[in-house]
């Protein structure tokens, strides 16, 4: 098998090559070489996505069984790839994400729904899509990307991950959790019992691969399955792995909303919205999805921080709490508790 990957040295990039290379495929990526460069034994082409120039000496090294685009941010991107590609694209995998979903997290979600209303030629500066509100604007255009990856004349496989998780994520939610973990300190949280639905960046890349290898299109929702894992069960992960001395203090959702709590940021992966962890994984896990423990994921986010920091990106900036504002909430919440800083109302 020959693959292209747009993109190839950040997280899910990165995993797709290096499985891919385990497999014995052949590989090729196209970056800017920016910000590292992609796994030994990738056949590294140095170039922007959206120069056309780039994209036709790019195309010169084809034909490949399958391109993936991990980087399109806005349709544009997958249609002048394509353009430019041709019949040398092979099946093309766009990794898109469920916020494309118009009623995610507000409502439970499948492949059924409808995404958010989009062209495919939608750009982030047009007046109707600059208007939104960021995540809107994020899910509209990805929608929109959707749309041009569905014209390939190939055909698509169009993959929809929640929350991916993984040695190598650089988002800043693992970095906040692990150093909150290591506080000696009370951990301001949520309850421990919602269910949630990460997957591993690992078992995301094999199940890609597999399609690739089926020259399977489609479309698919990547998530945990309902009741695979809890928020305890991702904390008490994280104070294993970090053999960490902080002290959970678990408030009620209703309190942390009265306190003005960012959901998502400053508690990272807390979010009361109906959907949020209700994405139906079904149709993908009859297709051969898996996912592998919680557990195992973070202690191996974890193992691989030791060895390489993640890259630096600027949502990591926006991840955790202030640790005076962290105190204090949480002091709050202990005299509020009747003194038991552990327990819930």
């Amino acid at each position: 098998m020959r693959i292209l990957i747009l993109g190839g040295t950040w997280f899910l990039g990165r995993e797709l090559a290096q499985s891919a290379l385990a497999r014995g495929w052949e590989v090729t990526s196209l970056t800017r070489g920016r910000s590292g460069l992609p796994p030994e034994g990738v056949e590294h082409v140095t170039g922007d996505r959206r120069s056309t120039d780039d994209l036709r000496r790019l195309a010169e090294r084809g034909p490949w069984d399958a391109t993936v685009d991990t980087s399109a941010y806005e349709p544009g991107d997958v249609n002048q790839a394509l353009a430019e590609l041709r019949d040398r694209a092979g099946l093309y995998v766009l990794m898109s994400t469920v916020s494309a979903y118009q009623n995610w997290p507000d409502r439970p979600v499948d492949e059924t729904d409808d995404l958010w209303p989009t062209r495919i030629d939608a750009r982030e500066s047009d007046s109707d899509v600059a208007e939104l509100p960021g995540p809107y604007q994020y899910g509209t255009l990805k929608a929109g990307c959707e749309l041009a990856a569905a014209a390939a004349p190939g055909g698509a496989l169009i993959l929809r991950p929640g929350v991916i998780l993984g040695p190598g994520e650089y988002t800043g939610r693992m970095l906040s959790l692990f150093e909150h973990a290591q506080r000696d300190a009370a951990w301001l949280l949520p309850s421990p019992d919602p269910r949630i639905q990460p997957v591993d960046v690992r078992d995301v890349a094999r199940f890609a691969l597999d399609q690739i290898a089926a020259a399977q299109p489609g479309i698919y929702n990547l998530t945990a399955p309902f009741g695979h894992a809890t928020y305890g069960d991702l904390i008490d992960a994280c104070l294993e792995a970090t053999e960490g001395a902080a002290t959970p203090v678990h408030a009620s959702d209703e309190w942390l909303i009265e306190q003005g709590v960012r959901q998502w940021t400053e508690i990272p992966l807390w979010r009361t919205n109906l959907g949020t962890w209700q994405v139906n994984g079904a149709k993908a896990a009859a297709a051969g999805f898996t996912c592998r423990p919680l557990r195992e994921t973070v202690l191996d986010t974890w193992a691989g921080y030791q060895k390489q920091q993640p890259v630096y990106h600027p949502r990591q900036d926006g991840h955790g709490m202030d640790p005076a504002r962290e105190e204090h909430l949480a002091r709050l919440w202990s005299d509020r508790a009747g003194g038991d800083v552990t327990s819930e109302e």
